[in-house]
């Protein structure tokens, strides 16, 4: 993997990363003011969770016109973009519009109700300079080389000492909110454990201290055992739609060995690990007769400086669609009590996935 590293004319940080040696232009901005953003955090006494607070998103990019994709490099230099002309093939840079901000400072004081700076940092992750394509769509090495940026991120963001914990994700299609359709993602780093993998972290060290067994590696098992539920099978990962999926096609990808991190992988289990990844998205989009929305995320164990021996890594994605062009909905249940009702079994739901067929 090569990497570069440059500065925006705003200030902030550029990545540019490619399989082989490449070439660019200069870091552009499609301002050249610096950033202004100072979010705030608000604990919520019942939930005991932190909320962000970040109004200056109100303005940040909605919808723009397809002759303008500030994701794409730029063309026009009376117009840059994010991203510079070159040969890269992804690209990372901190976001203008940030929930999270290693600056943040001062916050509000609120009678009765705990705040902080929101000291953490939000980055966006271009997958691909090609703007009509998909995830599923890029070649396998490519899929490969964008775990490498997001190993090398969680690295290098995981180390600030503030930063708990690491969330690359991929929102895609407007049913679950994107604004821009190039395909990207994002990566949050928070400066604490957030709830979902606090409570994943307490059940994984009590089943490894009860068991002496990693909990991914007996999910693992099951699943290639009983072979129902399963997606794609490979040498070194498998994707499956757990018996306890929230979401009607909810797929997991995760390693046959656990580990803790993608950088955690061998080259060998990470190049299969992309195959899977590839294999479950491909399947995803080509169930009905468009892309399926979905939120992807990558749960990787938290940067706390522990050793985390305990943590399954695994890819968790929530498909947005029930059936086609039904959406899932989050009602009454789930978000009144954190309850979801499931319209479908994860058994049916695989045979469907497995019987796409795969020419990707």
């Amino acid at each position: 993997m090569f990497k570069k590293t440059l500065t925006k004319p705003d200030g902030r940080t550029l990545w540019l990363y490619g399989s082989q040696d490449f070439q660019h232009a200069e870091a552009v901005s499609p301002s050249n003011e610096p950033v202004e953003a100072n979010p705030h955090m608000r604990y919520h006494p019942l939930r005991q969770e932190w909320v962000l607070y970040a109004s200056h998103r109100q303005n940040r990019t909605f919808m723009p016109p397809p002759e303008y994709n500030p994701l794409a490099p730029t063309r026009d230099p009376e117009n840059p973009t994010e991203l510079p002309q070159g040969s890269y093939d992804i690209a990372v840079f901190q976001n203008r519009f940030p929930s999270m901000a290693l600056t943040s400072h001062n916050p509000p004081a609120l009678d009765g109700i705990l705040t902080e700076a929101a000291n953490g940092t939000c980055e966006v992750v271009v997958f691909t300079q090609d703007a009509n394509t998909l995830l599923s769509s890029l070649p396998v090495e490519h899929i490969e080389l964008l775990l490498q940026v997001w190993a090398d991120r969680t690295t290098e963001l995981g180390n600030q000492e503030n930063i708990q914990y690491v969330l690359p994700f991929e929102n895609k299609g407007v049913e679950v909110g994107v604004t821009l359709h190039h395909p990207h993602g994002q990566i949050y780093a928070y400066p604490f454990i957030p709830p979902v993998q606090q409570k994943a972290l307490d059940a994984a060290r009590r089943y490894h201290q009860e068991n002496n067994q990693n909990i991914g590696e007996a999910l693992v098992q099951t699943e290639l055992q009983e072979k129902g539920r399963l997606v794609h099978e490979g040498k070194h990962s498998i994707s499956f739609i757990p018996p306890f999926a929230r979401y009607p096609y909810e797929t997991w990808v995760m390693p046959t060995v656990p580990a803790p991190y993608l950088s955690s992988l061998s080259a060998e289990a990470r190049l299969d690990f992309a195959h899977t990844l590839k294999d479950t998205l491909y399947r995803l989009d080509h169930l009905f007769s468009g892309p399926m929305p979905y939120l992807m995320t990558i749960h990787q164990a938290p940067t706390d400086g522990q050793a985390h021996p305990e943590w399954p890594l695994r890819i968790e994605i929530y498909p947005a669609l029930r059936a086609e062009k039904r959406l899932k909905f989050l009602a009454g249940t789930e978000l009144g009590a954190g309850i979801f009702a499931n319209d479908t079994l994860p058994e049916q739901t695989a045979e469907k996935l497995r019987q796409v067929q795969v020419n990707a």
